[in-house]
């Protein structure tokens, strides 16, 4: 039987291994999907160690501290600078290679293009962690100026503070890359302006639990059009499934 599963922290509730461990039994795939809840990334040895794996996803908070742990990236991963996929190579003597890969990209880029319009030239990323890299580096690929905002100050980055109308009108594409709002505290959404938000704006969450985030209701209820994370789910695990399949 083939072994994989998702590391992070916390994993109070995955779409993973839903969805894997699902596919496994619909299409009667000798496998099983488990979730390795890691308190500290330090503790990520002894799991490759203990158990044959076949594949990992990553998750929250591990998606670039994992690098240092891995054998090589591929070029996408390098490009990102954050992996949410590992595929275990053995050899004949059972030594494991990892590879880490990043399939959030192309998750995100096909979930998010049917839903582009030639006034989405510019783009703010909510948030500077992993799945942000791979946000940041899709729009890129795609030809929309990105800006990061986050809640520290830093050069080259904007902070909510610095959120106004003049820079709302000027970044039609908003992305939510935090995990504001996802269950159980759907009470909570990143702090912008969202008065300012017209029907010509995007919004899209990462977050897919709840299904409206606070986020989406407050873009949707000032006309903008708001989408969820769920999809670009669905695309990086099947592009997951490929890769450990390769």
């Amino acid at each position: 039987m083939r072994q994989f599963g998702l590391i992070g922290f916390p994993l109070g509730h995955s779409f993973s291994k839903k969805y894997f461990s699902e596919k496994f039994q619909n299409e009667n795939i000798d496998a099983r999907y488990d979730l390795y809840e890691l308190s500290n990334i330090s503790e990520f040895p002894n799991l490759r160690n203990s158990i044959k794996l076949s594949g990992l996803n990553v998750t929250i908070p591990y998606k670039e501290q994992i690098i240092p742990l891995l054998d090589k990236l591929d070029d996408t991963a390098t490009s990102i600078g954050a992996v949410n996929v590992i595929r275990f190579d053995y050899d004949n003597n059972g030594k494991a290679t990892l590879t880490g890969f990043n399939t959030d990209a192309i998750g995100f880029e096909n979930s998010l293009k049917p839903f582009l319009k030639p006034h989405h030239k510019k783009a703010l990323i909510l948030g500077t962690g992993g799945a942000s890299k791979a946000i940041l580096y899709t729009l890129q690929q795609l030809g929309i100026e990105c800006s990061y905002v986050s809640r520290s100050t830093r050069e080259g980055q904007l902070t909510y503070s610095d959120l106004n109308e003049e820079i709302l009108n000027d970044n039609l594409l908003i992305v939510n890359a935090t995990p504001l709002g996802t269950f159980p505290k759907t009470d909570a959404c990143p702090d912008i302006p969202y008065q300012f938000l017209t029907d010509k704006h995007l919004l899209f969450d990462v977050v897919y639990n709840p299904a409206e985030t606070l986020f989406m209701k407050k873009g949707r209820d000032a006309g903008a059009t708001a989408l969820n994370g769920e999809e670009m789910l669905i695309g990086q695990a099947i592009a997951a499934w490929e890769i450990w399949n390769r």
